[in-house]
């Protein structure tokens, strides 16, 4: 029997011994159902395709309250738009702690109004309470649902060896993102205010909604775009790693090719992580025909998006390929993600620096 993992998602094996087989009732009105690395289940209802995302709310204060309604909304969102459908409705529970104020509430709820209104996402229900024994940061689950043709999503299951591999922002988006907003101080005496200032900007970094859209309005399946998946936990070489064996393929990458935001290699070195192998929500990867792969990245530069072609997907009984400094490796999922010891090691260190 598979172990569980002390934090984080569950590991593939645990989905496939325990949940998998047990999926209630069958249907043949589900198009994509649950699988490991796949971020959208979708149904066909009323001729249409209708799919459909969960996760947790993750509110967390000492980001700044907009900061932080901001940040759990669009990573519900950027899960959402993975399967290239645009997402259309928002169901949302929230569970919060008996200490949040109704200041903070109506911060917290302005901000995810107004970001749907902006992303076109309706909120059609929900519920809202303060419970003992809930705290910050996952204070309730949501369920994003999007709408749009049968021929127009995409998913692991359309990729074909010989497929594209476009990564947009580079590494570790999320994990320095989070870094910069809470650490402030210590990247300031590290590396100096201007430094500290500008790392903050990545911040708001951390969603994949508009690289999303922007990549299937290129073409999906044949055209273009055969499937997404964005970089959370376990970073780069986690997601890659996810899309390939959702599909029941290989991969080949090339390190350098993958594009990298500025300050993000310092800052995961100062503090101790693997950019390639850190939580990196804002990271897209995308697999793409090769005859269309070129105009993605034109079309994600054209809105200020940087992004890169840094590998294909390849047959199976190639392997999974990490070419680094042109030497070649087996490309590993990390397992455990970098970012959390780290993260509450340099939280320790933050006190010290009080």
């Amino acid at each position: 029997m598979s172990e569980i993992p002390e934090i984080g998602k569950i590991s593939a094996g645990i989905f496939s011994e325990l949940i998998f087989p047990r999926l209630g009732a069958k249907s043949k009105d589900v198009l994509v159902g649950p699988m490991h690395g796949v971020d959208v289940g979708i149904a066909e209802i009323g001729g249409k395709a209708v799919s459909f995302t969960c996760d947790p709310v993750f509110i967390v204060p000492e980001y700044g309250w907009e900061r932080a309604a901001w940040f759990a909304i669009n990573i519900l969102a950027s899960d959402a738009v993975t399967c290239g459908l645009p997402p259309r409705y928002l169901s949302i529970d929230l569970n919060l702690p008996m200490a949040i104020t109704k200041d903070q509430l109506e911060i917290v709820w302005k901000v995810i109004h107004s970001e749907c209104e902006r992303m076109g996402i309706s909120i059609i229900t929900g519920h809202t309470g303060r419970y003992e024994n809930c705290q910050y940061p996952m204070v309730g689950g949501a369920t994003v649902i999007g709408v749009g043709e049968k021929d127009k999503y995409v998913t692991p299951g359309f990729i074909r060896a010989g497929d594209k591999i476009i990564v947009t922002k580079g590494p570790a988006i999320e994990a320095t993102g989070i870094f910069a907003a809470m650490l402030p101080c210590l990247l300031e005496k590290e590396f100096g205010k201007a430094f500290s200032v500008k790392a903050q900007e990545i911040f708001y970094n951390m969603t994949v909604v508009e690289d999303a859209m922007i990549a299937v309005s290129v073409g999906v399946r044949e055209d273009g775009i055969t499937a997404m998946h964005d970089a959370t936990e376990c970073g780069i070489w986690g997601g890659l790693y996810e899309v390939a064996q959702a599909a029941g393929l290989g991969v080949r990458v090339e390190q350098e090719k993958i594009v990298v935001m500025d300050g993000v290699l310092e800052i995961c070195r100062y503090f101790g992580i693997d950019p390639y192998a850190s939580i990196s929500e804002g990271t897209l990867i995308i697999a793409c025909k090769p005859h269309k792969a070129d105009a993605v990245v034109t079309a994600l530069a054209k809105k200020g998006i940087a992004s890169s072609v840094v590998g294909e997907f390849i047959k199976p009984e190639e392997g999974m390929i990490l070419v680094k400094e042109g030497k070649k490796s087996e490309l590993k999922h990390p397992i455990v993600d970098p970012f959390w010891k780290a993260f509450y090691d340099a939280l320790e260190r933050y006190k010290s620096f009080l």
